[in-house]
């Protein structure tokens, strides 16, 4: 007859319904009883969908039965999946969420983002990073992030640590050249993990890098997730400006408060001879953001100096705080811990009132 261990094993070959994991690196089998008659499996499932639970049920039954020496009698017990509360929810222990979005790709989102989250961090002890862009993951390449993630002995995902930032990323979960060709459901399912399954500790901000424009990712955290404010991400072409209105759409959706409005690639300056030059126009953010009442935060010129440091995986807050646009980021980064605080005050008094 075979052991609980033996048996547990075998249902390590058994995959979740839609997923290459087995159900026990899921979590699902919580214990085996093994007797001279019957062997009895106790499964805890995660989902309430009955169709999935019974493929479960089916698979490891057959699984165990195809075993030498099992008794003829298989029972297999359920525990409810737990009760999860309905609409957007905080991440304990996170006191602040700052989602970086972008109506459109090209315009340095990633970038000011990850700069974005080392100021940060000279500011305040514990600063996180979600790489939300799951479809382009550039957070690891930006911040030099060569290995991959690991799950604790709760099975809970463990951050990489990196200059100070707690930073987790699809990009720590796949080869350097493997695309993500996915289904918006598995999108879901991976955000959904990001969120609720990461080992994030207590966090004084945790600052989302989302994908460009508006789709499932943005979806999934509207509905998953409470995010304290928006900053919005553009250039100064008109052709970039006219996606900002979209972005402070999904915020509203979110019911998050925009913080305000960040014109990158605002100038280019000359290595040279130090000239500035409005390669893209000038004026444009600030123009749209008098129009739909939010502020300009930062204006981050076209420096060589920026692009070069993300390439070598330092980015220039890291590399050289005393440069220039590092104070620029810090100063983007003290603004924003301002507005925070403003949309703290006025979720408080909402919620007194």
């Amino acid at each position: 007859m075979p052991t609980p261990h033996e048996i547990l094993e075998r249902l390590r070959g058994v995959p979740y319904p839609g997923f290459t994991r087995d159900i026990v690196s899921f979590g699902l089998v919580k214990d085996i009883e093994v007797g001279s008659s019957s062997v009895t499996i106790h499964l805890a499932p995660t989902t309430a969908q009955e169709d999935v639970v019974a493929q479960i049920e089916t698979a490891v039954r057959n699984a165990v039965a195809s075993m030498p020496g099992v008794p003829a009698r298989i029972e297999i017990t359920r525990t409810a999946p737990p009760v999860r509360p309905r609409g957007p929810q905080p991440i304990p222990g996170v006191a602040s969420v700052v989602a970086v979005a972008s109506g459109k790709g090209g315009v340095g989102k990633s970038t000011v983002a990850t700069n974005l989250a080392l100021a940060l961090a000279t500011l305040r002890p514990a600063v996180g990073l979600l790489d939300a862009d799951v479809y382009g993951p550039s957070v690891p390449l930006m911040l030099g992030i060569a290995e991959k993630a690991q799950a604790g002995e709760d099975r809970r995902i463990v951050p990489i640590e990196r200059h100070g930032l707690r930073v987790i990323s699809m990009g720590m979960f796949l080869g350097d050249t493997t695309p993500v060709i996915w289904r918006g459901p598995m999108v879901t399912k991976l955000v959904t993990e990001f969120i609720r399954n990461v080992e994030w500790g207590t966090l004084d901000v945790l600052v989302l890098d989302l994908p460009p424009g508006t789709g499932d990712v943005q979806l999934t955290i509207t509905q998953q997730l409470t995010v304290t404010g928006g900053l919005i991400v553009t250039t100064p072409q008109d052709v970039a400006l006219a996606d900002v209105r979209r972005g402070i759409a999904m915020f509203r959706q979110m019911n998050a408060p925009v913080l305000g409005l960040v014109e990158n690639m605002s100038w280019h300056l000359c290595p040279g001879c130090g000239t500035r030059a409005d390669l893209f126009g000038h004026g444009g953010g600030a123009e749209v953001a008098r129009e739909v009442g939010i502020p300009v935060l930062g204006e981050i010129p076209l420096v060589t100096a920026i692009r070069e440091a993300s390439d070598r995986g330092l980015p220039i807050v890291a590399a050289d705080p005393a440069h220039p646009q590092s104070r620029a980021f810090r100063e983007l980064a003290e603004r924003v811990l301002v507005r925070l605080a403003g949309a703290e005050r006025a979720e408080d008094a909402r919620s007194g009132a």
